[in-house]
């Protein structure tokens, strides 16, 4: 993990994509949303499914499961979006992340989280900011920073902004 996040980052929101478990520091977490109908958009990657209306705000969801590579996301009671913040050359970028379920949030203590592993990862590790054992499970914690590149959200953010009457 980021030295200097450590002392001040010790909750997360954990949520499962497959049957991996993966979190998000609650900090960059927003809400969680029952699954909602995603308004499409032409020419945009696969992983990113379309967009929302948020209370008057277009907002894009992206299937994490897609985007790592595991294939999508199937709709089901659980099936969930987290709005979650992104940083972007100094500028919040609001996203919503598609996710099998969410479980909790757990508080880890930051000397128990490790770095990625360099090998056999499923997720490139420039996405992963560590590591965690909490009870029986392995916890991903994501860099959400890092899940996406400057060019991708830079697509996001040419989508027309009139969408959200439409979804």
């Amino acid at each position: 993990m980021k030295s200097s996040e450590q002392a001040v980052t010790t909750q997360f929101l954990t949520f499962k994509l497959g049957g991996e478990v993966f979190a998000f520091a609650i900090g960059r977490v927003r809400e969680v949303l029952d699954y909602t109908a995603v308004t499409k958009i032409p020419e945009m990657p696969d992983f990113m499914l379309g967009v929302i209306n948020l209370r008057g705000s277009v907002v894009t969801v992206v299937d994490m499961r897609l985007k790592f590579g595991m294939g999508p996301t199937p709709r089901a009671v659980n099936t969930c979006i987290v709005i979650v913040e992104i940083e972007l050359e100094g500028e919040t970028t609001i996203l919503g992340a598609l996710a099998d379920c969410v479980q909790e949030v757990v508080d880890l203590d930051p000397e128990n989280i490790e770095p990625p592993p360099r090998i056999g990862a499923r997720v490139k590790s420039r996405f992963i900011e560590g590591m965690c054992k909490n009870g029986e499970d392995f916890i991903t914690i994501l860099d959400i920073d890092g899940v996406f590149s400057r060019e991708e959200l830079e697509m996001r953010q040419n989508c027309p902004r009139d969408l959200a009457a439409a979804s």
